[in-house]
C-alpha cells in the first residue's frame, strides 16, 4: 500500500507542469503555516523554482505586453485558489514602457512576491515620513533603488510604498499575490515636491 501511494506521488509530480507544481507546493505552505510573514517568506525559494523553469521561460516569450489601462495596470490572471484566495500574474512591459516608471504605489492590504522572469527593471522603495494625518497625502523619501534582473525576488508586504521602472528592454515578471488585484483600492502616490521626497 505505501509503495502504491509513494509511486502514485512520483507519477504526479513527474507528469506536473512547473505551474501545477508551484500551485501544489504552495497550497501546502499555505496550510501549514499561518503567520503570514513566515509564509510569504517561505513562498520565495517556490518562486524562484518557477521562475527557473526552461519551459516556464520560454512560454514566457509568447505572453502579450500589459498596457495599462483607465490609470490601471493590466496584468495576466493565470490561477486564483479558491480555497486560499492566492493569486499568480503575469505582468509583461514591452517597448510602449520603456524607461517609464510605473506610479508610486502600495498594494494595500496584500501580500505581493514580485519575480522577474526575463528581463531587468530597478524597484525603488520609498519610507513613508509624514504622520498619516492628512487624507490623499504622503511624504516618502527613496529608501532603496535595486536593479533586479531574471530570478530575482522582490516580496512586497502590505503598505509599502514602491515603484519599477523599466531599463529599455522587455521585462516579464510573474506576482503571486495574496489575493487578485483589482477588487480593492490601491493607494497610488503622487509625487510631492518637497527635499528627499517624491
Amino acid at each position: 500500500m505505501e509503495t502504491q501511494t509513494a509511486s502514485q506521488s512520483q507519477t504526479q509530480t513527474q507528469s506536473e507542469n512547473a505551474k501545477d507544481r508551484f500551485i501544489r507546493k504552495t497550497r501546502e505552505l499555505f496550510a501549514r503555516e499561518n503567520d503570514l510573514d513566515k509564509r510569504w517568506t517561505a513562498l520565495r525559494p517556490i518562486l524562484a523554482e518557477l521562475l527557473a523553469d526552461p519551459e516556464m521561460i520560454e512560454a514566457s516569450k509568447s505572453w502579450p505586453d500589459c498596457v495599462p489601462a483607465n490609470g490601471r495596470a493590466e496584468n495576466l490572471l493565470f490561477y486564483e485558489d479558491k480555497d486560499f484566495g492566492f493569486a499568480i500574474n503575469g505582468l509583461i512591459k514591452g517597448a510602449a514602457r520603456h524607461g517609464a516608471p510605473a506610479r508610486i504605489h502600495d498594494h494595500a492590504h496584500i501580500y505581493t512576491l514580485y519575480g522577474v522572469i526575463d528581463g531587468r527593471e530597478k524597484v525603488i522603495r520609498y519610507d513613508r515620513l509624514d504622520d498619516r494625518s492628512k487624507p490623499d497625502y504622503a511624504q516618502i523619501k527613496e529608501a532603496a533603488n535595486v536593479l533586479c534582473g531574471a530570478g530575482d525576488i522582490d516580496l512586497v508586504k502590505p503598505y509599502e510604498i514602491h515603484t519599477e521602472v523599466t531599463v529599455g528592454e522587455r521585462t516579464v515578471a510573474v506576482i503571486i499575490r495574496s489575493q487578485k488585484g483589482g477588487d480593492f483600492n490601491q493607494v497610488f502616490r503622487k509625487p510631492w515636491p518637497t527635499p528627499n521626497s517624491l
